[in-house]
């Protein structure tokens, strides 16, 4: 089995839409463009169709997975959506956010959604997505569980060509509709009686959401216990080992600059990327998935990676490249 690619039109996509939908009603596995990266889509309420993800991933199972909804009102049915969270969601849903709740309580004994969907945990996480996804899961009709479609603790996907470089042989098919427009994965906040914690930086910046609040998000400490998905400490890694902060480029090297003065010796790169030379997080951050995949390419053991600012989306490109260059986990506990 090779999936099969669906291409994603302005116009007209109805039986690409109704195809899709068979595939997961079905149980199958369908990868999904979304404005963040591409995900790998099951139905959340199918345990089977679920523990695919985790078989076609190698992802340990207890990591959890975000849950992708049509509407509020969908996300509402799954999850407790009040106070923060409701005006979180009012404000920049459909976006790169990602809530974590309480979930609601079983209707008729059953959960709304398959409990390996939250690692067996009594929250849920939950995005509303921009672009053909949303229009997947409005004709779904239920939720669908999408962690980035990648191999665990590989690169993220920001192409369809990513996909199925990674994941070809192991899904049903994946539907392209181009690069994504943020190229990086959502910011993730749990909201509880506690206030507003940030548990990954994302797409959307937390300065944003702070503002909106009108108070700082608390901050995990490193090694905290795994409550959403790319908690883990490696994660979103490429074959070749990260040098970061690299002021000065080695013989051998890749490189992965930001601005537009290069490191020292960047001349003796064997290949070389600059996330923006106008020093542009938001261009860094949509280009930063897919330049690593680029050199990663050149076959380069050590990809050096040009400093890059802490602030806004700094945030979370840094939290990306930290995670890329920790030491590997062996195979029983990879991620």
């Amino acid at each position: 089995m090779y999936a099969k690619r669906l291409l994603w039109q302005e116009t007209g996509n109805e039986e690409l839409l109704a195809e899709a939908a068979d595939i997961l009603r079905a149980g199958g596995l369908v990868a999904i463009p979304t404005e963040t990266v591409y995900g790998l889509a099951a139905d959340a309420t199918n345990g089977e169709a679920v523990a695919r993800i985790f078989e076609a991933k190698g992802r340990p199972r207890f990591n959890p997975l975000i849950a992708h909804v049509a509407d509020t009102a969908m996300a509402g049915r799954c999850g407790e959506l009040k106070g923060d969270a409701l005006r979180l969601a009012a404000h920049f849903w459909p976006g790169p956010l990602t809530l974590v709740v309480p979930l609601v309580a079983p209707v008729a004994g059953q959960p709304v959604v398959h409990p390996l969907v939250t690692a067996g945990q009594k929250n849920i996480a939950l995005r509303r997505p921009i672009g053909p996804t949303a229009e997947l899961i409005a004709r779904f009709g239920r939720p669908l569980a999408a962690p980035s479609a990648n191999r665990s603790g590989q690169l993220s996907p920001t192409s369809a060509d990513h996909v199925l470089e990674q994941l070809g042989d192991r899904i049903d098919a994946v539907i392209d509709a181009g690069p994504c427009t943020v190229g990086l994965e959502s910011t993730i906040v749990a909201i509880s009686d506690e206030g507003p914690r940030l548990l990954r930086p994302g797409g959307l910046a937390a300065e944003a959401i702070e503002e909106l609040l009108d108070r700082r998000l608390r901050r995990l400490a490193p090694g905290a216990h795994v409550e959403a998905p790319g908690m883990l400490a490696s994660h979103y890694a490429p074959r070749a080992a990260l040098r970061l902060n690299a002021t000065r480029v080695e013989a051998g090297e890749a490189l992965l600059a930001f601005g537009e003065k290069p490191p020292e010796n960047a001349a003796a790169a064997v290949a070389s990327r600059n996330l923006s030379v106008t020093s542009d997080l938001v261009e860094a951050a949509s280009r930063l998935f897919s330049d690593l995949h680029a050199l990663d390419e050149s076959g380069a053991a050590v990809i050096a990676v040009a400093p890059i600012p802490s602030h806004g989306l700094g945030e979370a490109i840094a939290d990306r490249l930290r995670r890329a260059a920790a030491p590997r986990p062996g195979p029983a506990s990879s991620g």
